[in-house]
């Protein structure tokens, strides 16, 4: 398996998604740490400016109406509009209380978005201060067509990738510095109940998508950590003092490029990965995956582009 990496021209690729109709079908989108939104040509060939958050972009869903929804790590829900360029806020707050860390979003056939708010302690800015104190403060939060936003759930360990079932009748969200994947469900006899959907995951789960395969695809943006869950299982002064360190001396991602997909059980089917001959070591943590009509895309919080696995 190989990989085609492509620059986008800023820093930060940190999700993707695929247009799956009109006049740019096949595209990918993506946000930068630079706040802009960015379209890639279906064969990597040209990059175009389309939109700027004023923030910090990071989970790219499409609506029904073909708006894309962004989570803003720094202004929350977003509406942008891919041709005008439009940004409007659609949640910054839960509760009048602003969100701290706007990650990742999955919509419903009836324009509702599920999206979690990674922490209500620390920003993206801290993120591996969340990794390691996890501080079980994560949420999954509903916004409703008429504005109204709600949490399905908290107590979430660093709450980050969601996904919808087909039907929308449950929702996955993945516990990023638990390696797991909790599922909600939102309809049924099971409706209000929440239960593990993978659990011990070969890696650190971050973005998730549903494929256009009906799998589960799981970005993982780095192999289990011995040294990152000695700590996350110490003492509260000692998960809150390592992040105080030097950069250097602290755990860092290994530079891996892998993605994970589940079928709708809960079962591996798909586990993708690009050992660093293959491609240079060009790309490495991969936090955004999205799989459409057999192309596998990926987006990186650490590297200026999108790749796409090769087969």
């Amino acid at each position: 398996m190989g990989l085609q990496v492509i620059q986008v021209g800023a820093f930060g690729a940190e999700d993707v998604a695929v247009a799956l109709d009109g006049a740019d079908e096949g595209c990918v989108y993506t946000g930068t740490e630079d706040g802009v939104i960015h379209r890639v040509s279906h064969d990597g060939g040209t990059v175009e400016r389309v939109a700027d958050t004023g923030g910090r972009p990071l989970g790219i869903e499409w609506t029904p109406s073909g708006r894309l929804v962004v989570c803003d790590a720094r202004r929350g829900l977003l509406g942008v509009d891919p041709w005008t360029g439009g940004v409007e806020p659609l949640a910054a707050t839960v509760d009048g209380v602003p969100m701290q860390f706007c990650n990742n979003a999955a919509v419903a056939g009836d324009g509702t978005v599920y999206f979690s708010d990674s922490s209500t302690v620390h920003p993206i800015d801290r993120w591996k201060a969340e990794m390691v104190e996890v501080t079980g403060t994560g949420r999954l939060l509903r916004r409703c067509p008429d504005g109204a936003v709600t949490v399905v759930g908290d107590g979430l360990d660093f709450a980050n990738g969601v996904a919808l079932a087909a039907d929308d009748s449950w929702v996955v969200v993945a516990e990023t510095s638990r390696r797991r994947l909790t599922r909600f469900w939102l309809a049924g006899p099971r409706a209000g109940q929440r239960e593990t959907f993978a659990d011990d995951l070969p890696g650190y789960p971050d973005n998730v998508s549903r494929g256009s395969d009906g799998l589960v695809w799981v970005a993982a943006a780095s192999p289990r950590d011995g040294l990152v869950e000695a700590i996350q299982r110490g003492p509260v002064w000692l998960r809150r003092s390592i992040t105080k360190v030097p950069e250097t001396l602290q755990p860092a991602p290994k530079r891996t490029v892998r993605a994970l997909a589940y079928d709708t059980d809960g079962r591996l089917v798909h586990d993708l990965s690009v050992e660093k001959e293959a491609h240079g070591d060009t790309f490495h943590m991969v936090t955004g995956v999205r799989e459409h009509d057999g192309r596998v895309w990926l987006g990186s919080l650490h590297e200026p582009a999108v790749a796409l696995l090769t087969r």
